[in-house]
């Protein structure tokens, strides 16, 4: 077995839990809340997630744990003085928290797959949280980005800050003992205890009293909280099938299209050192990225016309208006099968999240993405935890010149996501791949990127993942800064990029493991402080 996350201590949780033979399922679970633990800024029990899980190589199964609106919620749930907030007001306190979905995904999908009893995998985060963890670079440099006045939680302030305002140095000992507590707690009483009950109340009453943008929200709106099994989405790509995560995420459409309308050209031939290959991703990831805009968003509340949008015929046709000598002028979405009218919002930011890997020795895989959103989320703990601030996903505008917008917000609906959790079988119909990323509305160019390094230009996932990164959500190119994709600015502009920014490595995040010679290989982004390691 083996786990890639974003922090070591969250893959040797991972990895503890392998070695007293629980399954993919368990480890994943466990690195989940290692994670919370050591990477608060970005995951956690306070958010949610989506799981892709291959039952020893079996056709994969999905759980959405994404967060859902109070019942309360409206069209016009970020509007202040009668006009859409900014995403920086919108972003703390208690109008952004949706009710945390990851707790409800774990116990749906360990009740299915997992070894271990519940209780167990709770173990090592505790430990963590008790004992004490070392504040790294990484978490320093978000708490230096995020002021302790930000954090609006005295207890949250009380492990992070000095008494001065500053964040603690990196490498000082902290510890979370209201959090082991509840872990503890959580780990006795199951997952209902999570959303019946003190803890449920907790988060009603922060977010209903939260010192900025406070909002309705009630035990009932948690209680009611469901995590679903969804459809995968899936599709060939050359000689692989590629599956992810359908509605309300966008990531396993968007990965999808991207990578079918590229399948005509034949990338491996171009190889990872060519500027027409990188426009040719750049070209597809346009066309991918408009369509997700437009009609991707909860299909328990929108139709989604996502047959339409998977349909071969309906991916080539949008694939020959790429040309490997000259950009598209402005890109808008196509027209599938089964669409309704709807209309393109504008786009929110997107900051936060954490993706990490599993697999055991029986062969199960999981591939699962967790995220408060933006760096700690709103700002707002609970029993030790960050809640989310998912919310601030949904468009703010739910109609635009009179049209409705497929992703406005509506009481108990999921906003859309980017997260793309992705496994990736091989023509024989083993796994061969799974992958997924950290970094917002960049995650789907992230695994659409890596697959393609192992897929097309045959490295390895490692290698893949470290590849510089292009991601074009509409007429603007970004490169990674400090890369030979800076150095080939020249050549994309001369292919009619106009626009072409850089944005720097920290942005990105990416995780994988992968089958190769026989055995599991691990990846894990040299850009962030994550590990691969062995059971």
């Amino acid at each position: 077995g083996m786990v890639s996350a974003a922090d070591p201590r969250a893959a040797a949780a991972g990895v503890e839990i392998l070695r007293e033979g629980g399954s993919a399922a368990d480890a994943a679970f466990a690195t989940l809340l290692a994670l919370n633990v050591v990477e608060p800024q970005s995951s956690g029990i306070g958010g949610g997630g989506y799981l892709v899980y291959a039952d020893k190589g079996a056709a994969p199964v999905t759980f959405d744990g994404r967060e859902t609106a109070p019942h309360a919620a409206t069209g016009t749930w970020f509007y202040k003085n009668g006009q859409p907030m900014e995403f920086d007001d919108a972003q703390p306190g208690g109008k952004s928290v949706g009710v945390p979905g990851n707790v409800r995904m774990m116990a749906l999908a360990h009740q299915r797959f997992g070894k271990l009893p519940w209780a167990a995998l709770f173990q090592p985060a505790i430990r963590l949280a008790r004992d004490g963890f070392k504040i790294t670079p990484r978490l320093h440099n978000s708490l230096s980005k995020y002021p302790a006045t930000g954090a609006l939680s005295f207890e949250a302030r009380a492990i992070f800050y000095q008494a001065d305002g500053q964040p603690k140095p990196a490498g000082t000992l902290v510890r979370n003992p209201a959090f082991a507590n509840f872990l503890e707690q959580l780990a006795a009483r199951g997952p209902d205890s999570f959303y019946v009950g003190p803890n449920a109340q907790a988060i009603a009453a922060a977010v209903s009293n939260a010192p900025h943008n406070p909002a309705p929200m009630t035990s009932g709106d948690v209680a009611s909280y469901e995590a679903k099994p969804r459809p995968p989405v899936c599709g060939k790509y050359r000689v692989y099938r590629i599956c992810g995560m359908g509605p309300s995420s966008s990531g396993g459409f968007t990965v999808f299209a991207a990578l079918k309308q590229l399948e005509r050209f034949d990338l491996s031939a171009l190889g990872p050192q060519s500027p027409t290959a990188w426009h040719l991703i750049a070209e597809s990831e346009r066309l991918a990225y408009a369509d997700r805009d437009k009609y991707l968003a909860d299909e328990d509340f929108v139709r989604v016309p996502l047959a339409g949008l998977m349909d071969p015929a309906y991916l080539a046709g949008r694939s020959a208006l790429i040309s490997p000598t000259a950009t598209m002028g402005s890109v808008h979405a196509g027209t599938p099968a089964g669409a309704e009218i709807v209309c393109t919002p504008e786009p929110q930011p997107e900051r936060g999240t954490s993706h990490f890997i599993a697999v055991d020795r029986w062969g199960d895989v999981a591939s699962e993405t967790s995220t408060i959103e933006s760096s700690f989320g709103s700002g707002l703990m609970v029993n030790g935890y960050y809640l989310n601030n998912e919310l601030t996903d949904f468009s703010f505008r739910p109609e635009k010149n009179g049209c409705p917008v497929a992703n406005r917000v509506e009481g108990g609906k999921r906003p859309r996501s980017s997260m793309s959790p992705t496994i990736v079988y091989g023509p024989e119909g083993q796994v061969v791949l799974a992958v997924g990323a950290a970094g917002g509305s960049t995650i789907p160019a992230q695994v659409i990127k890596a697959i393609v390094g192992v897929l097309d230009f045959r490295l390895s996932a490692q290698d893949a993942i470290a590849l510089p990164m292009i991601y074009s959500p509409a007429d603007t190119v970004y490169v990674e800064s400090g890369t030979f994709l800076e150095g080939m600015i020249p050549q994309l502009k001369a292919l009619g990029h106009s626009g072409v920014r850089t944005l720097p490595a920290a942005t990105f995040k990416a995780n994988a493991i992968e089958w190769a010679n026989g055995r599991w290989s691990g990846g894990a982004d040299p850009r962030s402080e994550g590990a691969a390691l062995s059971e």
